[in-house]
């Protein structure tokens, strides 16, 4: 069983991902990296086919890192470490 840290699931319910306590946290941040990449790969293609300037790719790169705070943490920091007994 996991409980994830409030600030980590209001994180991951903007990008529509609302995982169980049953869900385990390597597979949590597996799929939003997944995503993350997905993005990226989408506007490296919109930049290829000339949808904005040059000069706004970097912008759009650094707001989209920004998006995806959450893959500065490891997994084992998604979740609540219970207190020891």
């Amino acid at each position: 069983m996991h409980t994830y840290r409030p600030d980590v699931l209001e994180h991951l319910l903007r990008h529509g991902i609302r995982p169980t306590e049953h869900t385990r946290p390597d597979l949590v941040r597996d799929f939003v990296r997944d995503l993350y990449k997905y993005e990226i790969r989408c506007l490296r293609e919109r930049y290829m086919r000339k949808e904005f300037p040059k000069r706004e790719y970097a912008g759009r790169v650094d707001a989209l890192r920004r998006r995806y705070g959450v893959l500065s943490l490891h997994a084992r920091e998604f979740v609540v470490v219970p207190p020891e007994s």
